[in-house]
């Protein structure tokens, strides 16, 4: 890769950031591509995204922003524009800076999901799940496994009025599309589930409580990560060896990576260089 003066940037917006791996993907797909881009970490505290989002519209050279824990659902406020599901489910996990320093969200989390569990020919229509997890890419997994066609989904959070909250938000999107889902708030219990997924950023530290019931894990389930770092967190070493399927975090974002650059980088994403902002 040869960063020059025409070189189109994005910043990761995270908090912590040291977990962070798609810049490891993201830049090599854009060498592949002939995409004169770069993706490059950047930490910020909660209490400063407000500020920061505000001096990346200043920025010529940035093209835009993907977006991880605990930002998306105050990144997604602060734009001017969401596109598509952004829009109902109010998060983001990718922004795109435009010329006139407008920000548009989208959120791309959902997809990648459900391609990490397509990917290991894990069914979902008519089934049940459980989403530990009331943040942005909790609810941005829901709207895709109902999209999906999942039948009956539950919340847990260690916050009720959150998970009630998301589920409200859930149910209008449900309607709006006209489908028929189960949806309550509800304790972590996989018990009865055929998916089971950590939305959560329990886990990434090897001294973390589990995010769920893992006595009742067992074969026939599928048990899925957003967390990317460690690979196989204690979740997904527990479901293992009850003879679960796991589906670890970077199944999530490897789907994501080409959609990133064409929304962001728009015709430069297309072998051509230089900045699009």
């Amino acid at each position: 890769m040869n960063i020059d003066g025409s070189t189109a940037v994005l910043v990761h917006l995270a908090y912590p950031a040291a977990h962070l791996r798609t810049p490891q993907r993201f830049n090599p797909r854009c060498a592949e591509r002939g995409v004169n881009a770069v993706l490059v970490p950047w930490q910020v505290r909660p209490e400063d995204l407000s500020a920061t989002m505000q001096a990346l519209r200043k920025a010529e050279s940035l093209v835009g922003a993907i977006v991880t824990i605990p930002h998306k659902e105050k990144a997604a406020r602060l734009c001017d524009r969401l596109d598509g599901v952004a829009a109902i489910l109010e998060v983001a996990n990718v922004i795109r800076r435009d010329a006139d320093g407008t920000l548009t969200g989208r959120i791309l989390d959902g997809d990648g999901f459900i391609g990490g569990l397509h990917a290991r020919d894990v069914a979902i229509q008519g089934r049940s799940a459980l989403i530990v997890g009331a943040g942005g890419v909790a609810l941005a997994i829901a709207a895709a496994l109902i999209e999906a066609g999942i039948a009956r989904l539950r919340v847990a959070n260690r916050t009720q009025a959150r998970a009630e909250a998301m589920i409200a938000r859930l149910r209008q999107f449900a309607d709006g599309l006209g489908l028929t889902v189960a949806l309550e708030v509800g304790a972590a219990d996989p018990l009865g589930c055929d998916i089971a997924v950590n939305a959560t950023s329990l886990g990434m530290h090897e001294d973390d409580a589990l995010p769920m019931q893992i006595e009742k894990l067992g074969p026939g389930m599928t048990v899925a990560e957003v967390i990317m770092v460690p690979k196989i967190t204690p979740l997904l070493r527990e479901a293992e060896a009850r003879g679960a399927v796991i589906v670890p975090g970077d199944a999530m974002i490897a789907g994501q990576i080409d959609p990133f650059i064409d929304f962001v980088l728009g015709p430069a994403a297309s072998g051509t260089t230089g900045n699009t902002a």
